[in-house]
């Protein structure tokens, strides 16, 4: 059995940890409360970018460009948005499931990390990673998004690659985040809608359709990174609130079950040093 003085030390240790996780709590609110307004603010025009796209190339017809049809490398490359730091409940680890449960084969599959936390994870479990951008999440910037981009669509061209993912955790509230994977290239076109009351207007690019789809997808995949680094940053900071709040929360009941443990003790050892008091003096008298 515990002795008061182990349960005031655990209790001390407790106390010292729960100050720790308020802090943390203070800091991820202040952090969540920018990241989430600039996330709610782009938000807006990354959704619009990709429902222009998708329109655009649904009323395309006879359209051949590798970047609708592929190679025919069966390698994938997927840019893996973590953080660099822990502490932030299944932030990170549900990025990482999501891609070791996608049904990719290990061997086909080329990371390129966007923090540390997945970089590490998915590189301890055999993963090929190509290249680390992991400083850029500390202040994601559109810059840092058109490096990702030109880097990887320049192995896409060369064949290297057949197809790109983006696997990043989406902020939908202060509460509620989830894991997301998508593919980016090749751009998958959603069909025609057969009962569409909508007139199908055909699109005509100017001056061709090479030319046109070689800056305008490039560009949209640039968004999309961008748009998941900002709502990725939102979500970590959410994460890292939720998952403070819970151990503050469980540090409080683990220090009322130790004041109630100690006070137990105490008793018991005043009741004790009574009894054996008492017993002397019988003796004695």
């Amino acid at each position: 059995m515990a002795t008061m003085r182990d349960i005031k030390r655990r209790k001390t240790s407790i106390q010292s940890t729960q100050q720790i996780t308020k802090a943390m709590k203070l800091v991820s609110t202040v952090k969540l409360q920018k990241a989430r307004t600039r996330a709610e603010e782009s938000k807006p025009y990354f959704n619009h970018m990709y429902e222009t796209v998708s329109s655009m190339l649904g009323k395309s017809e006879n359209i051949t460009h590798p970047y609708l049809t592929g190679g025919d490398s069966k390698k994938k490359a997927i840019v893996t948005i973590t953080s660099n730091r822990g502490l932030a409940g299944g932030y990170n680890s549900n990025i990482s499931k999501l891609i070791m449960n996608s049904g990719f084969s290990k061997e086909d599959v080329i990371i390129y990390a966007v923090g540390t936390k997945g970089r590490d994870f998915l590189s301890g479990k055999g993963y090929y990673v190509k290249e680390d951008y992991s400083d850029v999440i500390n202040s994601p910037q559109y810059s840092d998004a058109k490096t990702i981009c030109d880097t990887i669509i320049q192995s896409f061209a060369a064949g290297e690659i057949g197809e790109i993912y983006l696997a990043y955790t989406s902020f939908k509230n202060t509460v509620s985040q989830e894991a997301k994977l998508i593919k980016l290239l090749p751009v998958e076109i959603e069909p025609k809608k057969k009962d569409s009351s909508e007139k199908s207007v055909p699109m005509n690019y100017e001056p061709n359709e090479q030319e046109a789809l070689d800056m305008i997808i490039p560009k949209y995949i640039t968004s999309l990174f961008f748009g998941a680094m900002v709502e990725s940053v939102a979500s970590e900071n959410g994460a890292r609130m939720q998952a403070m709040d819970s151990a503050t929360s469980n540090a409080e009941a683990m220090i009322d079950d130790l004041s109630l443990k100690y006070n137990r003790a105490r008793q018991g050892s005043i009741t004790q040093e009574l009894t054996e008091i008492i017993a002397g003096a019988e003796a004695i008298s």
